[in-house]
């Protein structure tokens, strides 16, 4: 049996966004799963817009989801280079041949001439396709045209009145019409670069990739590489285009234009999302596993991956739900390594020291640890802590209704003696004291606790009223239950 080998392959135009993390790690599990091997490649044949690091930022944060390969530019394997832009005597043979065979042809249209061309067809209604004016000139008429100086680019003669179809691992049986492709593409630029869907048809064929797994988006491209396979007398690989990933308050496709979704992975480490989280979550934005439970190991997304159960319906991109996920792995970290992952968002508030004496890092410890429950990502306690680190808190309508009920004055003044007689401020003595307070006043349950828990840290919600008492200390606490009296 073949070994199954499929790649993931990124342009170094930007950061790793949510869109590309998921086809790298649909083609990481599927690789896995059946024991093959996944090969990173750079596709990086659009000089201007590469970006500095790109590669690197792709490569880091795959990394940091967890992601390992097996093939990559720093990790060599039989079938490099592994940057496009360093396989041009790769291509350039390959192009020859295809001149050679008559499969193609170099065109002297200037850009100037094709924008008038399309411009004219749309006029008339027309989908733009290049029209095939340099498709047959003569030996001579080429030797004319490049005396003017003119660098020609090539274009592949698309077979005409061809269909061309192909068993989709996602969507099954796909039909595409040459007729609808555009025209005759170009395949080698003017810089001397091939085009994307040339050079990927190549890459894949030398590099032996067995499946191609990536977004929907890529159908289209689908035909010219098949065309591409057949000049050469390739053997195509299996084809499997995921659904798209929404917005699920547009319906409308991920943009990288839309501000009201992080879509970056480099924005959610920035949060203080956990990579097993992250991990996770993506791997089911368009994957279902068998049963209700949605959180899985790697390990175990690597045993049950199947491509039988990829959507064909577009992924909804659920920001809550990402935060329940996270949460959950939150909720199971150690108490140690959390602090240590929120200090650095508490230090940037202004609010804390970067360097903590013991005292200080066992009381910040002990703050985290109240929110750990209900943490969704660690830059939240800046916020869910604000109460610790604020000499007066600011009251919303909520705890002013609280503070408005009839024995208000008379629990908090009650609270106020217990807690200026304590010796020690621990939860044991402020439990101690809120019963004392009850047994004083005869007011209970939601009438005693929720005017104190107001007083004190200005919130109607949060963690144990005891240990957030012991934390404020006595001092801030007692100053809290005075600005409020």
């Amino acid at each position: 049996m073949t070994k199954i080998r499929v790649r993931y392959a990124p342009s170094p135009t930007g950061h790793l966004h949510i869109g590309n993390a998921r086809t790298a790690l649909f083609n990481y599990l599927f690789a896995r799963h059946h024991g093959g091997e996944f090969i990173i490649r750079i596709e990086d044949t659009d000089q201007k817009r590469n970006i500095d690091h790109g590669e690197e930022s792709q490569l880091e944060n795959l990394a940091w989801l967890g992601i390992e390969w097996d093939e990559s530019p720093e990790k060599p394997g039989a079938y490099g280079p592994y940057r496009q832009s360093e396989r041009k005597e790769i291509y350039l043979p390959l192009i020859d041949q295809l001149l050679a065979s008559n499969r193609a042809y170099k065109c002297y249209c200037t850009e100037e001439e094709l924008e008038t061309e399309r411009e004219a067809q749309r006029a008339r209604g027309e989908i733009p396709r290049y029209n095939g004016k340099c498709a047959n000139l003569s030996v001579e008429e080429q030797a004319a045209k490049e005396a003017t100086g003119i660098e020609p680019v090539v274009r592949f003669r698309v077979p005409r009145n061809t269909e061309y179809r192909f068993d989709d691992l996602v969507k099954g049986e796909i039909v595409f019409e040459s007729d609808n492709v555009g025209g005759d593409f170009v395949i080698l630029k003017r810089d001397g670069m091939p085009t994307y869907n040339f050079a990927v048809t190549v890459d894949d064929h030398e590099m032996k990739i067995t499946h191609v797994l990536r977004g929907d988006d890529h159908i289209a491209n689908t035909p010219k590489q098949m065309m591409i396979y057949e000049a050469f007398g390739w053997k195509y690989p299996a084809f499997g285009h995921m659904t798209l990933i929404i917005n699920p308050e547009t319906s409308k496709k991920l943009s990288k234009r839309d501000e009201s979704i992080l879509q970056f992975i480099e924005q959610y480490r920035d949060l203080g999302y956990l990579p097993e989280a992250m991990f996770n979550f993506i791997s089911l934005l368009g994957w279902s596993p068998v049963g209700e439970d949605e959180i899985f190991s790697k390990e175990e997304f690597i045993k049950m991956f199947d491509t039988a159960r990829l959507s064909k319906s577009p992924a909804a991109f659920d920001t809550k739900k990402l935060e329940w996920i996270n949460n959950h792995y939150i909720k199971q970290m150690d108490l140690d390594a959390l602090t240590q992952m929120c200090l650095p968002f508490i230090v940037k508030a202004g609010l804390l020291e970067a360097e903590l004496t013991p005292e200080k890092q066992a009381w910040f410890t002990r703050i985290v640890g109240l929110y750990q429950p209900q943490m969704s990502f660690a830059a939240e306690i800046t916020e869910l802590s604000s109460l610790f680190f604020t000499e007066h808190p600011v009251l919303d309508e909520a705890a002013k209704e609280v503070l408005a009920g009839e024995t208000v004055p008379t629990v908090l003044a009650a609270f106020k003696a217990e807690l200026e007689a304590m010796d020690v401020v621990e939860a044991a003595t402020v439990k101690a004291a809120i019963k004392a307070v009850q047994k004083e006043t005869g007011v209970k349950g939601k009438n005693l606790f929720m005017p104190i828990r107001v007083a004190v840290s200005g919130q109607t919600h949060g963690p144990e009223l005891p240990e957030t008492v012991e934390l404020l200390g006595k001092e801030k606490a007692l100053a809290h239950l005075n600005q409020v009296l």
